[in-house]
């Protein structure tokens, strides 16, 4: 494909058209965070229609937390995705909010492992019927002609084996 039409390169549902929608993939990571807004937007209306106090962005610490017991910062920030400054912002958060706590490593004391106190166990259990209602919601919204999920995967990979600014300077160098 020629960088004059990788621009264009998206069908576009003519109902929803405006200037972003009309640039193609030139505005993918605009339309992905208004994609992930919107989500994150309505996850939190959901847990409030089951008067529950949480922030979705808080999830993926509180799932890991959830599935692995106890694990350290490092290893949490890896297994989420998130660097390690912002794994720590929202440590903090969850802390001050009492849904964790942290232990010193015995042989390291510079090491903390992250795990869930007895209130954030409970907020998992009150969340776990939540967790089923907002699954099958979502696998709806992803069950397209073209299964978004997949199509996420396959593009980390893509990524993870040549990042988009590699592409680009490759693109700007003639290959």
């Amino acid at each position: 494909m020629s960088a004059d039409n990788v621009f264009y390169s998206l069908d576009l549902n003519p109902a929803k058209t405006n200037v972003i929608n009309e640039v193609g993939v030139l505005a993918l990571s605009t339309r992905l965070q208004r994609l992930s807004e919107q989500l994150r937007k309505d996850g939190a209306a959901i847990y409030q229609l089951f008067d529950i106090d949480f922030e979705p962005k808080w999830f993926p610490v509180i799932y890991t937390l959830h599935r692995k017991k106890m694990i350290s910062v490092v290893e949490l920030a890896n297994e989420i995705g998130y660097t390690h400054p912002s794994t720590i912002s929202l440590l903090k958060e969850l802390e001050k909010q009492g849904l964790i706590k942290s232990k010193k490593d015995r042989q390291d004391e510079r090491k903390r492992f992250i795990l869930l106190t007895p209130k954030g166990n409970e907020l998992v259990e009150k969340m776990s019927p939540v967790w089923n209602v907002i699954g099958g919601a979502l696998a709806e919204i992803a069950n397209n002609e073209h299964n978004l999920l997949q199509a996420i995967e396959q593009a980390e990979e893509k990524i993870a084996g040549q990042s988009f600014l590699q592409r680009a300077m490759q693109l700007k160098n003639g290959r």
